[in-house]
């Protein structure tokens, strides 16, 4: 295919970390040519061992720099938009990591700008679409074999919550993960939110509503409900049941290694989210380079990112209110395809 895509990747955090690594040394037809981070020695880490890799401040500097001809988005979310907009502005195609900006006002925004050239250059990062077990269901669903879809029943459990965690990030980071795959499994809209609040466990920090339940409602009158608990303490978990007419599937049971030895057998709990999701990751960000280099861009779009905090808004309002919440959106734009496209 010619010669290896440049990528700028802004944050080298946690998760922009991952990724440089991911684009060094696992994927293929990329490399790292610059690095943009506020912490310039967390840059240079992050980095260390790689050759032709310049680092940077400044985002913008990094989308500037030699060799550039796309860009990895790992910052935090407040960043996002005039990262998005600055690659918009210089034509580079952008893998934004979610959430693609917190806000729906400023991801309305951000889908505005990118309609307005014509032609997508975003792909965000809903990487439960690239999962084994996701694909499977999706595929299944999608077949008919087992009827119409009626309730997703999902799980999603994290051993203990970040320092500055608060109970609408329950909602807008967490649980915005089922916002996405739920409306592209089914292939649908969601349309009200209803958020519950069962008394906060005794491991949740002071102040903070863990766990919650969150009940969502889709445009043809499916029903998905969603166990968020950021503080169960003994591993992460995501699962998700799809019941329909003919039938029912169940993935996230088996995501597991079984470990024996003459004290027994042991199941291997996840501990976070790099570990279940790793090949995840890896195959989101293998289809984003090999599309980019097609000169195509492809999976979850900016009228994704863009749904997802508008339902992630309509969550914390009902959070707040206790109160069924209908979500409210804008027209969607010629240019993006259903959810479940």
């Amino acid at each position: 295919m010619g010669e290896l895509l440049g990528v700028a990747v802004l944050g080298a955090g946690h998760m922009g970390a991952d990724h440089i690594r991911r684009l060094a040394r696992v994927v293929s037809g990329a490399r790292v040519v610059a690095v943009a981070d506020p912490d310039l020695a967390r840059a240079e880490a992050a980095v260390a061992g790689l050759t032709g890799v310049t680092v940077h401040t400044d985002p913008l500097a990094a989308l500037d720099a030699p060799g550039v001809a796309a860009v990895l988005i790992a910052s935090p979310g407040p960043a996002h938009e005039e990262a998005l907009l600055a690659a918009f502005a210089r034509r580079l195609p952008v893998l934004c990591e979610k959430p693609m900006v917190p806000d729906s006002t400023g991801a309305l925004r951000v889908m505005e700008a990118e309609a307005a050239l014509g032609r997508r250059l975003a792909q965000i990062g809903f990487m439960r679409r690239y999962d084994a077990e996701y694909r499977r269901l999706k595929a299944l669903l999608d077949g008919g074999g087992l009827g119409r879809p009626l309730m997703l029943h999902c799980t999603h459990r994290n051993v203990s919550s970040p320092d500055g965690f608060t109970s609408a990030m329950l909602i807008n980071s967490s649980v915005s993960h089922e916002i996405d795959a739920a409306r592209w499994l089914l292939g649908q809209e969601l349309t009200a939110v209803t958020v519950l609040r069962p008394t906060p466990s005794s491991r949740a920090p002071e102040g903070l509503s863990d766990p919650q339940f969150v009940l969502f409602e889709t445009e043809s009158g499916a029903l998905v409900d969603v166990e968020v608990f950021v503080n169960c303490g003994f591993g992460y978990q995501v699962r998700c049941e799809a019941v329909c007419e003919a039938g029912s599937a169940r993935i996230g049971e088996a995501h597991t290694m079984v470990v024996t030895t003459r004290d027994g057998a042991r199941e291997e709990v996840a501990r976070d989210y790099l570990v279940r999701f790793a090949d995840a990751y890896d195959c989101e960000v293998q289809a984003w380079v090999d599309a980019t280099r097609r000169g195509e861009v492809t999976g979850p779009s900016a009228w994704d990112g863009y749904a997802a905090s508008v339902v992630a808004e309509a969550g914390v309002r009902s959070l707040e209110t206790g109160a069924r919440v209908t979500v409210e959106a804008a027209p969607r734009p010629a240019l993006y395809a259903r959810p479940g496209g």
